[in-house]
């Protein structure tokens, strides 16, 4: 195998800490429960107080990622929202966050940057969204806004799995790719999500041939996507607590359950043209340069030295696409190589590095704007022995990658046990 070992620069920043967090069941339907945005924002801000055994007035500020509410439910505004529907939250300040599939990894880094300035000490961060009250081609309508519209996608009834597509062909022009790489990413999605009791997919029947190029079982979409490389359409919400290095120094003896610090973080930006982010890496070791980037960032910022020093990863698998340039980015292999770390199970969840040991987005599920929340949610529960059913045992440290659009919005961070 090819595997890249190279040292990065180490540096150190104070840390914020996760003190608990909460995520509901990615398999409900809320449209057919009779429920609404109203009904989630609720329920995931209260379990989420609960999970980090912290009361409403102790609460100082609120961050809430959402993408697509404006579409989907009509309504947008949702960081009050939050205080119509937990009225003892009234007052507390609160923003929304939108940054297509990387919202909730923008929601943190700005509730990260309120409790490193000093000027709250706990923050309520939320993800939530309601998708599967449409038909899916309507759906994949508002899906596309995250794209450069009018600018790529024209004529496409599904935008993001042809975005994806090309970026599996520019592999293949590059290095060459095999699909059968992509199905076995899909094969390990589903396996792990089977025994993650929050999965959306995990009573799903999935036999085989779901991971072949056979066109009854599994369907071409577009091009070199199929149905079962695709993450899933999805109604949910994930939240955590976050709270200052200092304020955990006064409470530390007052907080219930185990903690995890986000020791590193990296956060990077690119055009909205997936043909100018290719066009930008002709001559580069990466394909998307800026990927690597804010990886490596965050890797500086917590002092590890490379991909091997993790028990674990929590990838953006939008596509089985995304989790194959993920593990080339992240180091695991050479750029181009990453079929190499599939064939050799490092990533599958009894292997030396996992990936996704819940399910992912294509196995557990991708509420948009709540992906990359719960994300940092299943690294902590990771890191603190409590992902029940998809453990990773002894993991002491995880990174997670989300990103939004054809990677145009980057977040990286690095989560250790406390």
């Amino acid at each position: 195998m090819n595997i890249n070992t190279k040292g990065l620069s180490m540096s150190t920043q104070e840390p914020v800490w996760i003190i608990g967090g909460y995520q509901s069941d990615f398999a409900r339907n809320f449209t057919k429960e009779s429920l609404e945005m109203g009904d989630l924002v609720r329920e995931t801000a209260t379990g989420t107080l609960a999970g980090a055994g912290i009361s409403t007035a102790q609460v100082e500020v609120v961050h809430v990622a959402n993408a697509m509410g404006e579409f989907y439910v009509k309504q947008g505004h949702l960081g009050s929202m939050v205080a119509s529907v937990v009225p003892d939250l009234c007052g507390v300040p609160a923003s929304r966050h939108e940054a297509a599939c990387a919202s909730g990894g923008v929601a943190v880094l700005a509730a990260m940057a309120d409790l490193e300035s000093g000027r709250y000490d706990v923050a309520l961060v939320l993800g939530v969204e309601i998708e599967r009250n449409v038909p899916g081609t309507v759906g994949a309508g508002y899906l596309a806004s995250a794209a450069w519209v009018g600018h790529e996608g024209q004529g496409q009834d599904f935008v993001w799995p042809f975005t994806f597509s090309q970026i599996a062909a520019e592999y293949d022009r590059r290095y060459g790719l095999r699909d059968e790489h992509l199905r076995r990413i899909a094969a390990s999605a589903f396996a792990n999500a089977k025994t993650n009791p929050k999965a959306q997919t995990r009573g799903w029947a999935t036999p085989s041939e779901c991971f072949s190029d056979d066109d009854q079982a599994n369907p071409q979409v577009v091009g070199r996507v199929r149905r079962y490389d695709c993450s899933q359409v999805t109604d949910g919400g994930a939240g955590i607590v976050l709270v200052s290095d200092r304020w955990l120094r006064q409470h530390r003896g007052k907080v219930g359950g185990p903690v995890a610090r986000i020791a590193g973080w990296g956060h990077r930006s690119a055009s909205l043209s997936l043909a100018d982010k290719l066009e930008a890496s002709v001559d580069a070791e990466y394909m998307f340069g800026h990927v690597r980037d804010a990886i490596t960032d965050a890797f500086s910022r917590a002092g590890v030295p490379d991909v091997f020093a993790f028990d674990g990863i929590e990838t953006h698998d939008c596509f089985t696409i995304s989790q194959y340039l993920a593990i080339d980015h992240f180091g695991i292999t050479k750029p181009g190589c990453s079929g190499d770390a599939v064939d050799s199970g490092i990533t599958e969840r009894d292997g030396a590095l996992p990936i996704n040991p819940g399910g992912g987005l294509i196995g557990g599920g991708h509420p948009v704007g709540a992906s990359g929340v719960r994300m940092l949610l299943d690294s902590y529960l990771q890191v603190t022995g409590q992902a029940t059913g998809y453990q990773v045992q002894g993991a002491r440290r995880f990174a997670t990658l989300n990103f939004g659009g054809s990677t145009s919005t980057v977040v990286c961070t690095v989560i250790e046990a406390g």
